[in-house]
């Protein structure tokens, strides 16, 4: 077994704390979904926002989906890049799985899709 990242980002219109709740619930969703992966295969969730995202902490969407309330969760500020993307929610799932890094399906969503347009659609 072996210790694979898995990338997501999304973003969302407005910095309003159910927005950005329902934006990070369903990118972690989607990532689980399609790397068929259980809660207690994830080791952590890294999760960064850009700094224009205040409202909320994104970590509360996931600690209260079913099984997600001991997995490991860290919320964090982007680095403020003058051109980086904005509102714009980012995931890193440390996972124990079997798969080569190659089928780990990063997720990137909404406005986010430009920020990996190579693997955007491979999902």
């Amino acid at each position: 077994m072996y210790n694979r990242g898995i990338r997501g980002a999304t973003t969302v219109a407005h910095n309003e704390e159910q927005e950005i709740l329902t934006a990070t619930a369903e990118l972690l969703e989607r990532i689980v979904d399609a790397n068929e992966i259980l809660p207690e295969d994830i080791c952590s969730v890294w999760i960064t926002v850009t700094p224009d995202l205040d409202a909320a902490f994104p970590a509360k969407a996931i600690r209260v989906l079913k099984n997600f309330d001991m997995v490991p969760l860290m919320c964090s500020t982007e680095i403020p890049v003058k051109t980086g993307l904005p509102r714009c929610i980012r995931l890193l799932l440390h996972v124990n799985t079997n798969k080569t890094q190659r089928e780990m399906k990063h997720i990137y969503m909404n406005e986010a899709k430009r920020l990996r347009p190579d693997i955007s659609g491979r999902a």
